[in-house]
C-alpha cells in the first residue's frame, strides 16, 4: 500500500509540473506535439516490448471483442443517461455527448498506470483490448457521425465512401496498431526482444522509458476546464464512471473472474478518458457544415468534455489501482458504482428542485399580481 501511495505521489508531481509548464506552452500546437510523440513513438514502443514479453494465449483474442461489447453497451445506455443530466434529445450537445461517452483513450489515461501498478503482462492485455476499442471508435463512431450528418443534410451524400476509406487507412497505418501487428507476427515466429538486433531493442527500450513522464506532463498541460457547463459535464462523467463499475461487476460475475488484477485492469480500462477520435469526427462534420447555421455537433462542448475527462479519469484510475483488496468482489465494485452514480446525480437533482422552486415562486408572484389587480 505504501509503494502504491508513493507511486501516486510521483504521478501527481509530474501532473503538477505539467500544469506549471503551461506558461511556457503558448499554443495548442505545442501541446499537440507532445501528444504526437506519445502516440507515435513512446506508446508503440512500450506496447511492442510488453507484447513480446508474454506468451500468446487464445483467450487473449477475446479481449478486443469484450472491449467492443463494452463500447456498444455504453453507447446504448447514453440516450437514457443524457436527459437525466439536462441534455435535451436531438440537440447538438446531445449528439456530441453520445459520440464521446462510449469512446476510450487508454493510451493517454490508462496504459501508463497499468504498466506501473500491474506490470507489462497486463499492459499487453490492455493493448489487445484496445484493438477492439479502436475499431469501434475509429470506424463505428465515424459511421454514426456521418449518419447523423447525412440525416440532417440530405443534399451532402457525396464523398462518404472516400472518407471511410481514408479512415480505414488511418486505422491500418497508425503506429500503435503497426507495432502491435509486428509484435504478434514475431511472437508467432517464436521471437522476443532478445532476438532483435541490439540497436533496435535498445532504441525501443529508451523510447518506452519516455512514456509515463510524457503522459503525465501532457495531462497537466491539457487540463483546461471552462466554468460553463462544468457541473453538467462533471455529472455526466461521474455517472459514466458509475456505469463502468456496474458493467465490470456484471462481467466479473458472468465470467467468474477471480484474479484481483484482472478486475482492476477491467475497471482501469473502462475508466479511461474520452477519446480524441470522436472529436476528429466532429471536426470533419463541422468542416462539411461551414456556413450553415444549424450544426450537427457542438465542438466547444466536445472540448469541454475532453478537458474534464482526462483529470477525472486519472484520479479514478489511480484510486482503483490503490484500492488494495476493496475491489476484489462484484458486490464491492457494484457499490462503488452506485456511489459514483448518486454523486453524479446530485447536480441534476439540485437543478430539478431549483426549477420547481422557481415555478412555485413565479406562480405565487402571478397570484399576488392578480390579487392586487382585483383590489
Amino acid at each position: 500500500m505504501e509503494l502504491g501511495f508513493e507511486k501516486t505521489l510521483v504521478f501527481l508531481v509530474f501532473i503538477f509540473l505539467g500544469m506549471l509548464l503551461k506558461v511556457k506552452f503558448k499554443s495548442p500546437q505545442e501541446i499537440n506535439g507532445i501528444k504526437k510523440i506519445i502516440l507515435n513513438l513512446a506508446l508503440p514502443a512500450t506496447i511492442f516490448i510488453a507484447l513480446l514479453g508474454i506468451k500468446v494465449k487464445a483467450n487473449l483474442l477475446v479481449l478486443p471483442l469484450m472491449a467492443v461489447l463494452f463500447n456498444v453497451l455504453l453507447f446504448a445506455v447514453s440516450p437514457f443517461l443524457l436527459p437525466i443530466i439536462g441534455v435535451k434529445k436531438n440537440t447538438t450537445s446531445y449528439r456530441t455527448a453520445r459520440l464521446l461517452i462510449p469512446s476510450l483513450a487508454p493510451g493517454l489515461s490508462c496504459f501508463p498506470f497499468v504498466l506501473e501498478f500491474l506490470g507489462e503482462d497486463y499492459l499487453a492485455r490492455a493493448a489487445m483490448a484496445d484493438l477492439g476499442n479502436k475499431v469501434f471508435v475509429l470506424i463505428g463512431l465515424y459511421l454514426v457521425a456521418m449518419h447523423w450528418f447525412y440525416s440532417r443534410n440530405q443534399e451532402n451524400r457525396t464523398g462518404g465512401k472516400a472518407k471511410l476509406v481514408s479512415l480505414l487507412k488511418t486505422l491500418v497505418t497508425e503506429p500503435v496498431n503497426l507495432f502491435i501487428g509486428l509484435a504478434l507476427i514475431l511472437l508467432v515466429l517464436g521471437l522476443n526482444m532478445q532476438s532483435l538486433p541490439f540497436v533496435i531493442s535498445n532504441t525501443l527500450s529508451k523510447l518506452s522509458l519516455m512514456m509515463t513522464p510524457l503522459v503525465l506532463l501532457f495531462i497537466g498541460l491539457a487540463v483546461k476546464i471552462k466554468k460553463k457547463q462544468f457541473l453538467q459535464i462533471l455529472s455526466l462523467l461521474l455517472i459514466r464512471a458509475g456505469l463502468v463499475f456496474f458493467l465490470t461487476a456484471i462481467f466479473v460475475s458472468i465470467f467468474g473472474l477471480q484474479l484481483q488484477n484482472s478486475m482492476l485492469l477491467m475497471l482501469s480500462f473502462g475508466l479511461s478518458a474520452c477519446s480524441f477520435w470522436p472529436f476528429a469526427h466532429i471536426s470533419l462534420v463541422d468542416g462539411l457544415e461551414l456556413g450553415k447555421k444549424s450544426k450537427t455537433f457542438d465542438s466547444d462542448y466536445a472540448v469541454a468534455i475532453l478537458a474534464l475527462s482526462f483529470p477525472l479519469s486519472t484520479t479514478l484510475i489511480l484510486g482503483v489501482l490503490n484500492s488494495g483488496t476493496i475491489l476484489s468482489s462484484p458486490v464491492n465494485i457494484f457499490m462503488v458504482g452506485l456511489m459514483l452514480s448518486l454523486l453524479g446525480a446530485v447536480f441534476p437533482l439540485i437543478r430539478l428542485l431549483s426549477k420547481k422552486v422557481s415555478k412555485l415562486h413565479l406562480s405565487d408572484t402571478q397570484m399576488e399580481v392578480a390579487s392586487t389587480e382585483r383590489v
